[in-house]
């Protein structure tokens, strides 16, 4: 099928290669630094078990996507609206767009921006882009998707192409399991610039991460959201898996870029308030997170 990657970064570009590989037609839309690098040379794919360059096409614009059967959504979450009506004038009326993105509400607030059908997914991939066209997966690479008119396709598509698929008739509970394991650790990786693996190590940092995910679990509950089972090991598992990465926010901040800190520990924030929730921890890691993103902007500048 063609395949279109809405926000080329290490996860759309990870998902995208897996899939290139089996013989299906992507096109990367992302930055120019990138989308130059892979018409070049190919995506650069780097995984424990292979080093690959793989060809594909590369666009910076939106109408890239036209006469795509699929659309794997990657923006940030702060830019979901904005990247959907870019989107919009391109897709074919049947094209499928799945969410593979931090934050838990982006799949509802897309479907207020394109008619086509959306679904929302939830991503447990350990990327980072080590350099122009080239992803470097450190771990793991389950998706977790809602049930949609072609789950069942998508589904043997991505299992055919190397990555572990589970159709859920609960991804908002999986959604929201996923939004506690990213607070847990995004804001302290971007705070300290440490992978997960050392953060872990710290003194006083399993209290910290108890405190943290105590808080959500309320919220949640608070919320009306069914959590699966496991949460807890589920946290544990982090850096166990996946060692040697650094959160998206770490790597956000690391570029001097903004992060989506607003739809991680800020969207806990926002649901306590609303729930009548004190969440004084995320509190503290959310206001640290924007404090940082200040001071390199104004580096920056």
């Amino acid at each position: 099928m063609k395949i279109a990657v809405m926000g080329a970064g290490a996860v759309g570009c990870y998902y995208g290669a897996m899939l290139a590989r089996q013989g299906h037609e992507v096109v990367l839309i992302g930055r120019a630094l990138h989308v130059d690098a892979v018409r070049t040379l190919g995506l650069r794919l780097e995984t424990a078990d292979f080093d690959q360059r793989i060809g594909l096409a590369a666009s910076t614009e939106a109408s890239a996507a036209k006469g795509a059967e699929l659309v794997l959504f990657c923006v940030k979450s702060t830019d979901t609206e904005a990247a959907g009506a870019l989107l919009a004038p391109w897709l074919e009326p049947q094209a499928l767009v799945l969410c593979l993105q931090n934050g838990v509400d982006n799949a509802e607030r897309l479907r207020g921006v394109l008619p086509q059908e959306v679904a929302a997914a939830v991503v447990y991939v350990a990327t980072e882009m080590a350099g122009p066209g080239h992803v470097k997966h450190h771990g793991r690479g389950e998706l977790v998707i809602e049930p949609s008119s072609g789950s069942g396709a998508l589904a043997q598509a991505l299992a055919e192409a190397g990555v572990p698929v589970e159709i859920s008739d609960n991804v908002r509970g999986a959604l929201w399991a996923k939004l506690i394991l990213n607070c847990a650790y995004n804001a302290l990786s971007a705070i300290t610039q440490l992978p997960y693996g050392r953060i872990v190590a710290g003194v006083g940092v399993a209290e910290v991460l108890r405190d943290i995910v105590a808080e959500c679990v309320a919220v949640a509950e608070a919320d009306g959201v069914r959590l699966p089972g496991g949460l807890d090991l589920a946290v544990r598992r982090i850096p166990e898996t996946m060692p040697t990465q650094y959160s998206s926010t770490a790597q956000d901040l690391a570029r001097g870029r903004a992060s989506e800190i607003d739809h991680l520990n800020g969207y806990i924030l926002q649901r306590g308030a609303l729930r009548g929730v004190a969440t004084p921890v995320n509190r503290v890691l959310h206001t640290l997170v924007r404090l940082l993103e200040r001071k390199h902007a104004e580096t920056a500048a």
